[in-house]
C-alpha cells in the first residue's frame, strides 16, 4: 500500500526562492494563516518548517522559521500561520504590510525529528501557536488514513485564541486557561491527566508543542500515563517574530 507520507525529492531545500502569496486568512485577532505559490515547490513531511527572510533597502536582514500548516498533498503550495509579535522583526510585517499578490523571500522545506511518518496511533499535544505543525499532521491524515487514531488536545487562553476554530472538529478537545466561551461545559484550566485520558489515544506517539513551559509539563504527564520517552516528540518555540 502507498505510504501516507509522500517520500520527499532528493532536492536540496536550502536554496532561498520567491514565493507568492495567493491568500491571507484572519485565523484569531493577532494570528493570519498565508498561502504562498512556490515555483520550486517540493513535498514536505508534517512537522517541517520554511525559512523567511526580509531585506531591508540598507541590506538588512531578519530571517524565521515557521512551521508548515498545510497538508504535503498541496501541490505548489504551503500554508505559513504566522503569529504577530509585537516586538518581532518578520511577524509585523506579514500582518502589517503583506497582500495577496505580494512576494516573499523563503527557503525550505527543513526536517527535525519533529515529523510524523505515518505512525500510528498518535496524540497530539499543542498550546497557543503550537498547534501549527499538529494541523498539518491532523489535515494530512484527514485526506489519507481518516480512520487512524489520531487526537489533538489543544490549549488557549481564551475563546479568540483558537487558531483553525473553523475545522478542528471532533478531532480536538480544548481546554481554556482563562476565559472559555459563555456557555462552556467542557474542561477548564491547564492540560491534565484527565483530559489527556479523555483524548483515549494509549500510548502510540505523541507530539507536544508549544512554549518551554508549557511542553516540560505536558510531556511529563504524557510520560506519566505510561509513554515510552523515545515515542514522545516535542517542539518549543521562543519569543522571536
Amino acid at each position: 500500500m502507498e505510504s501516507p507520507v509522500p517520500t520527499v525529492q532528493q532536492r536540496v531545500p536550502g536554496r532561498w526562492q520567491i514565493g507568492t502569496v495567493t491568500s491571507i486568512k484572519e485565523e484569531t485577532p493577532r494570528v493570519k494563516s498565508f498561502r504562498i505559490d512556490l515555483p520550486m515547490w517540493m513535498p514536505h513531511l508534517p512537522g517541517q518548517h520554511y525559512d523567511v527572510r526580509l531585506t531591508d533597502p540598507d541590506g538588512y536582514r531578519a530571517q524565521r522559521s515557521y512551521s508548515i500548516a498545510s497538508s504535503p498533498l498541496d501541490e505548489g503550495e504551503i500554508e505559513l500561520t504566522i503569529d504577530r509579535l509585537e516586538d518581532g522583526e518578520v511577524s509585523p510585517y506579514f500582518h502589517d504590510v503583506v497582500v495577496e499578490g505580494d512576494q516573499v523571500e523563503v527557503r525550505g522545506p527543513f526536517t527535525s525529528y519533529f515529523v510524523w511518518h505515518g505512525e500510528k496511533p498518535v496524540l497530539l499535544v499543542g498550546g497557543g501557536s503550537g498547534v501549527v505543525p499538529l494541523m498539518c499532521m491532523l489535515r494530512h491524515r484527514r485526506r489519507t488514513m481518516p480512520d487512524l487514531p489520531m487526537r489533538l488536545v489543544y490549549s488557549v487562553r481564551q475563546a479568540d485564541d483558537v487558531i483553525y476554530a473553523d475545522e478542528l472538529g471532533d478531532d480536538a478537545i480544548l481546554t481554556f486557561t482563562r476565559e472559555p466561551p459563555e456557555e462552556w461545559d467542557g474542561h477548564r484550566g491547564r492540560i491534565d491527566a484527565e483530559l489527556l485520558a479523555k483524548a483515549g489515544i494509549d500510548r502510540g506517539i505523541a507530539f507536544v508543542c508549544g512554549s518551554n513551559g508549557f511542553v516540560e509539563t505536558a510531556s511529563q504527564l504524557i510520560l506519566d500515563t505510561g509513554y515510552d520517552p523515545q515515542l514522545i516528540r516535542t517542539e518549543r518555540f521562543g519569543p522571536t517574530g
